[in-house]
């Protein structure tokens, strides 16, 4: 239980899950300025990383479903009293914390589930390889006095081949 209490500083990673055994006037209460740090017995909480929801609204996906795909929580965490859970529930992220050590000392009304690490993404990948025609200038002349160069012994080349044409066909009218 010392472990859902206690928050170390700079702490990542970790789910807190509460069921919320109040009325639901209290529940969206707890939407409120400061009436979630008055419940849990601490200051400063950052509320965009705290969620609370009715179990019911997860549908076929489920609380369990929801932490692990949601969440990203190992399934081995997660044990088989999850299904048991009704009502609504408190999740606090690591992030509600910002960073700092705080110490929770919950209202009666919330029942501590679990914690749970969530799995870190790992967002190293090696280098895709990069085919030859996405290479820049892959064909082409490096420079633009290359392409001036090029694009005249093509057009001289065009011009000899028009002329010898030209000159057979004068001659064979001639003869």
């Amino acid at each position: 239980m010392s472990d859902l209490l206690t928050i170390p500083a700079q702490e990542t990673g970790v789910l807190r899950l509460f069921a919320l055994d109040m009325p639901r006037e209290q529940i969206r209460f707890l939407n409120e300025a400061g009436a979630l740090d008055d419940v849990l017995g601490v200051s400063g909480l950052d509320t965009e990383h705290v969620e609370i929801f009715a179990v019911g609204d997860l549908d076929d996906l489920g609380l369990r479903g929801y932490l692990t795909e949601g969440h990203a929580v190992p399934e081995d965490q997660l044990g088989a009293d999850l299904a048991d859970v009704t009502g609504h529930v408190l999740l606090l992220h690591s992030r509600a914390f910002g960073g700092r050590a705080m110490t929770l000392n919950p209202d009666a009304a919330l029942v501590p589930i679990g914690v749970y690490s969530v799995t870190p993404t790992d967002w190293t990948a090696r280098p895709a390889p990069v085919p030859s025609s996405a290479r820049p200038n892959t064909g082409m002349p490096r420079s633009p006095r290359e392409a001036r160069a090029r694009a005249r012994r093509i057009g001289g080349g065009i011009f000899a081949a028009v002329m010898i044409l030209v000159a057979l066909l004068v001659y064979m009218v001639i003869r």
